[in-house]
């Protein structure tokens, strides 16, 4: 697949006389979803005109909308960092940042948090200790204590809603079945077992009456956690209620699954065991097995949906590749042991 050019406007802001703020060179990071510019001491973020059905990023207006979502959304856990919506302007052919002339696109501008800190750095120099996950758990409990708990939100842990969540990966992912990633066996595996799941609906009918259902943060694992002093979890999930509004236990599964994807399972138990003592969850681990499965998938389709995006190159597309296959490999894992 050629890959595809990268917007004027990514490539005019990649040079560092593009900013008002000191800049000694400027780094472009791609997501499937984001173009991002660590440029000095500040990162910005800009969101690709995508639809993939779950979010839908295609419009101006759009792209402002969930920008301003996510600067109002990630400052309930990190109100230092996410600083302010820019603008990219278009001016006598030049682009700007915050300039005169029409807007040709908007985006955020944040705080750049140290990356020695960085939780994913920390855990390839294994440099990660216990101590770091009680601090991740201070953070946390409080956090869910304050989310919101109202009667929309519960409605999104029944059985029926998250089976939306859930299902739709393999509607999602089955053409890729049988490629370098994912096998048609696991992907047999994996989907039947979360279709069993679904159907006790008494278990989710419980988180439900336990009122464990909150706006929680959506994408809690390592690469969006930087655990300097105070903790910083960021980078929620903005574009879809239904990916945020969920059980607890989704939300801190999913950190418990990416130490296990890093042959941490000692930690991932630590920080699931201290985090049911800290919420007073007594029914967390019962849980925690089916949504570690499905976060598994979903880290396994990200990787496919970016290898499979155009404008990636190609060491970026196999890398992303074979983490899909991990992940997926993950999965299977998890819903034999919990099959």
């Amino acid at each position: 697949m050629e890959q595809q050019k990268l917007p004027e406007f990514i490539s005019a802001l990649q040079k560092t006389e593009a900013f008002d703020h000191p800049v000694e060179n400027v780094t472009l990071i791609q997501t499937h979803i984001s173009y991002v510019l660590v440029a000095g001491e500040y990162v910005y973020k800009f969101k690709k005109p995508v639809d993939f059905g779950f979010l839908d990023f295609t419009t101006l207006d759009k792209r402002a909308h969930f920008c301003r979502q996510e600067l109002t959304l990630n400052r309930r856990l990190c109100p230092d960092i996410y600083l302010d919506l820019v603008t990219v302007t278009s001016e006598n052919d030049a682009f700007r940042l915050n300039g005169g002339g029409s807007i040709h696109e908007y985006g955020i501008k944040m705080k750049r948090l140290p990356e020695e800190r960085m939780m994913g750095r920390m855990i390839r120099n294994e440099q990660l200790k216990y101590h770091h996950l009680d601090a991740i758990v201070d953070t946390l409990v409080p956090f869910y204590n304050k989310a919101d708990s109202s009667e929309t939100v519960r409605s999104f842990g029944k059985a029926e809603s998250v089976g939306i969540n859930v299902l739709e990966n393999f509607d999602q992912t089955a053409p890729f079945a049988g490629g370098d990633a994912l096998t048609h066996d696991q992907f047999e595996v994996i989907s039947s077992y979360a279709k069993k799941v679904l159907k006790n609906t008494t278990r989710f009918d419980r988180r439900v009456t336990d009122r464990r259902i909150r706006d929680c943060h959506g994408d809690l694992y390592s690469a969006n956690i930087c655990l300097d002093a105070p903790v910083h979890i960021f980078d929620c999930i903005e574009f879809n209620e239904r990916f945020r509004f969920s059980d607890v236990a989704a939300d801190v599964a999913f950190l418990a699954m990416d130490l296990d994807y890093h042959g941490l399972e000692e930690y991932s138990d630590y920080f699931l065991t201290t985090f049911k003592e800290a919420s007073k969850d007594p029914d967390l681990w019962e849980h925690t097995g089916f949504y570690k499965c499905y976060r598994a998938y979903v880290r396994g389709k990200i990787g496919l949906f970016t290898a499979a995006d155009p404008a990636v190159d190609k060491q970026t597309a196999k890398i992303c590749t074979e983490q899909a296959k991990k992940y997926f490999t993950l999965a299977e894992r998890y819903a034999r042991e919990e099959s």
